[in-house]
């Protein structure tokens, strides 16, 4: 009697990460899709004023060779991380909003979901080098020059680079390990974590440990070191001699925490929705979700345009510079 093979194939409701084709649905602005050209027009002004924003930032100071100081070095880091931040979402938000184009390939979401995670830590961890650097500027003037070299500088940047990638690496590896076995529409215009693992058929008990610690050791500890370094430097400034002096040194932290204050209050309404208003209507967390991916690479920019002279008059002298050409 002869053996018969029987090939069983896989349902169309449950597909696993390693089988293509996959995709997934992105979504726009619940209930305005009949908009989407025109409410394209803000978020392309958003996204110009980001790139042309931070991308003359860090022309300034690699043009200026008074600005190869640590404040600036680390400021050419923040900078980055915005500009990295809003390339990561452009594609899809603008192919969307443009041409109506919702499906993305599995590999270009978990692309998408390593760069926007690893940039959005960076975010933070470039904010907490910044308030460290303030923080020995303030209260130690002295051993500024011999503590901050731009090789620890440099050194700094590296280690929050491996920082960032290392934490969010394994929770990539661990999403990709799962069955993706319900709708394909996510509920934003790119691919975040907490948002694809809704769609998972497994069990996803150690990726939710693993993103707790995740957010406890950078999300939680870093606002929590930005503030403990801002309370060291209060302590230091109320204990100089004059008005003036302490008007001076709380002027040089405004637009860290300025910068600080635009990323934190955002996200802290993320999570406050999530948490507590989970049955608000969609439009509520995809508006939330992009205040907090936008807010930081456009607002940064502008602030530090604003309250730092030198980053001011660099910007005016490339103006300048171009027109006389």
């Amino acid at each position: 009697m002869q053996n018969t093979e029987i090939l069983v194939l896989p349902s169309s409701s449950m597909v696993n990460t390693t089988q293509d084709p996959f995709y997934f649905i992105l979504t726009g602005i619940p209930g305005f899709e009949a908009y989407h050209i025109w409410i394209s027009n803000p978020f392309c002004c958003l996204y110009t004023i980001s790139i042309m924003g931070n991308t003359a930032i860090l022309t300034v100071i690699r043009t200026e060779p008074s600005l190869i100081q640590p404040m600036y070095l680390f400021l050419s880091m923040l900078a980055l991380t915005d500009l990295g931040l809003t390339l990561s979402t452009l594609p899809t938000v603008i192919q969307l909003l443009w041409f109506n184009i919702q499906k993305i390939s599995l590999k270009g979401c978990f692309a998408q979901f390593f760069f926007l995670h690893a940039f959005s830590l960076m975010e933070s961890s470039v904010l907490l080098a910044m308030s460290f650097d303030r923080y020995v500027a303030i209260c130690r003037p002295l051993h500024y020059a011999t503590i901050l070299t731009n090789s620890v500088v440099g050194r700094m940047g590296l280690a929050i680079l491996c920082r960032c990638v290392l934490a969010v690496l394994p929770s990539l590896f661990l999403l990709k390990c799962l069955l993706f076995c319900r709708s394909h529409l996510l509920s934003h215009s790119y691919c975040l974590h907490q948002d694809m693992i809704r769609l998972v058929c497994a069990d996803i008990r150690v990726n939710n440990w693993y993103a707790f610690v995740v957010v406890l050791l950078i999300i939680v500890m870093d606002p929590l070191l930005i503030m403990l370094s801002y309370t060291l430097i209060l302590k230091s400034i109320l204990g100089t001699a004059s008005w003036t002096e302490r008007l001076r040194a709380l002027n040089n932290c405004l637009s860290h925490m300025l910068a600080v204050l635009v990323l934190y209050v955002p996200m802290v309404g993320v999570s406050m929705t999530h948490r507590f208003a989970k049955h608000a209507p969609p439009i509520v967390h995809v508006i939330m979700a992009n205040i907090y991916l936008l807010a930081p690479p456009v607002m940064n920019p502008i602030i530090y345009s604003v309250k730092t002279k030198q980053i001011r008059q660099g910007i005016f002298h490339l103006l300048f510079q171009r027109k006389m050409h």
